[in-house]
């Protein structure tokens, strides 16, 4: 019993709302306008049925080449971030093995350069 209250209460405060806003010129010119846009264009369809077919076989072949589009180039993402996800540990040890080569170099220049303290500097004057 209550759950038909409650709707009740929803189709009378839709109908109250509804009777509201047609208190505003602007909303009931819009409403009236549209409603007229709507019943030319059934009138006109109801008429001319082939070329509503027309149209709506032209929607559906424009919509279905969107989805098509939209699924090849989802499955083209799919592949580039399963190619990233494969990469990634070749970049990672790629990267590990470059950072080592370049610690030792470094060690090896420290080696080679003779320490600053027992060098003698050809710019600092002579004492």
């Amino acid at each position: 019993m209550s759950e038909n209250k409650f709707l009740k209460g929803i189709l009378c405060g839709a109908v109250v709302g509804g009777a509201l806003t047609m208190l505003d010129r602007k909303t009931r010119d819009s409403v009236m306008n549209k409603t007229r846009y709507i019943r030319n264009e059934i009138q006109y369809y109801s008429k001319n049925r082939e070329e509503l077919k027309t149209n709506i076989e032209h929607q559906i072949t424009k919509w279905k080449s969107v989805y098509d589009q939209f699924s090849s180039d989802a499955m083209y993402l799919t592949e580039k971030v399963n190619e990233a996800k494969e990469i990634t540990p070749q970049v990672k040890t790629l990267l590990t093995d470059t950072k080592d080569a370049f610690s030792q170099s470094k060690e090896e220049y420290k080696s080679i350069v003779v320490p600053e303290k027992e060098e003698k500097s050809i710019f600092e004057p002579k004492k």
